[in-house]
């Protein structure tokens, strides 16, 4: 790169174009020869005969956060979105909406943390788009990810699937991610370190499956809205009555902290790299230790209950004793978060 920043000529299509592609985003996240760059992606060996598709958008600020950053944020939201539909995610295309002025360091940092996640998640990075928007029409970078995944079984996991008597498994701490990018954005000294939890969660999904196959009833990632409302979606998808434990729901005590003093309700914190499991009750304490004995399973706990078929209510047992009624989140608490 014969410059430091990203100008509106690396937009063009012309030779600013065709270096910014060369000689950082190609090399960087997936190496494909100039010769087989073409208008798609063409994927071989595709023989399930069901597929998942997903797309998202990410405009985090700031770009850059404790733990991680908007590019390996991308990486690992898409292949989770994938994973909680029991897919195993293949493939990734890649939209970077650049705005002029981005430092090339910047977004070098940001490409090999996509690759980085990309090769630890074991899926590619086929094909992509690169635009670049005029100072003060952008945020420095957003990007866009589409994925798709195949099934290797025939069960069906969804919203829809949760059975009385399930019980709710969570693979870790909640609300780590949405602190770690409030602090950094508002510079808050929490006198804590507090990071991102953003990881990709196929490897730890592909493992439940193997083991519990068709006892895993749901899978989703509680992100925006935390985990409240996560289980509240479920639970209305479901048509049933949920109960959860506040004793049992693991929080680190920084985030717990932090949540306090900025009168913010760890439930309801985005987070990135966790997942809700709602598992047959005959499991799921086999299913608990298979997730605390993976790196993705630090913290792992059984949270609460499917109580009984209804109407869609999510109730807590709080530590004092009493119930407290759960609903979604309710506005915007934090907002680009992801």
């Amino acid at each position: 790169m014969k410059t430091d920043v990203i100008l509106l000529g690396h937009g063009s299509g012309g030779k600013l174009s065709h270096q910014l592609l060369d000689e950082l985003i190609i090399p960087t996240l997936s190496q494909v020869a100039q010769r087989d760059q073409n208008d798609a992606a063409v994927l071989e060996g595709i023989n399930s005969s069901r597929l998942a598709f997903t797309t998202d958008s990410y405009v985090v600020d700031p770009i850059i956060f404790p733990g991680g950053n908007i590019g390996d944020l991308a990486i690992n939201g898409t292949v989770n979105d994938l994973a909680m539909s029991g897919a195993r995610p293949l493939a990734i295309s890649v939209g970077l909406i650049l705005e002029e002025g981005l430092s090339v360091s910047e977004l070098r940092e940001v490409l090999q943390a996509m690759k980085q996640a990309a090769d630890k998640a074991e899926v590619k990075i086929v094909t992509g788009d690169t635009k670049v928007v005029p100072r003060g029409k952008g945020d420095k970078i957003f990007i866009n990810t589409s994925g798709i995944g195949v099934f290797d079984h025939d069960w069906k996991i969804c919203g829809s699937a949760a059975k009385p008597g399930d019980k709710i498994l969570l693979n870790g701490s909640i609300g780590d991610h949405g602190m770690a990018v409030l602090a950094s954005r508002e510079g808050l000294d929490l006198q804590s370190d507090i990071t991102s939890d953003s990881m990709a969660l196929n490897h730890l999904v592909g493992k439940l499956l193997a083991e519990f196959g068709a006892d895993v009833h749901v899978l989703r990632d509680p992100t925006r809205g935390g985990v409240a409302t996560t289980v509240k979606e479920i639970a209305v998808q479901s048509q049933v009555d949920i109960c959860l434990q506040e004793t049992a729901l693991p929080i680190n005590a920084a985030v717990a902290g932090a949540c306090s003093i900025l009168g913010l309700d760890p439930l309801f914190v985005a987070n990135e790299g966790k997942l809700l499991a709602i598992v047959a009750a005959d499991k799921a304490e086999a299913a608990l230790d298979l997730m605390s004995s993976l790196p993705e399973g630090t913290g792992a706990a059984i949270i609460g209950e499917v109580v009984s078929e209804s109407n869609g209510r999510v109730m807590m047992q709080t530590a004092l004793g009493g119930l407290r009624a759960i609903e979604m989140l309710a506005g915007e608490q934090l907002p680009r978060i992801c």
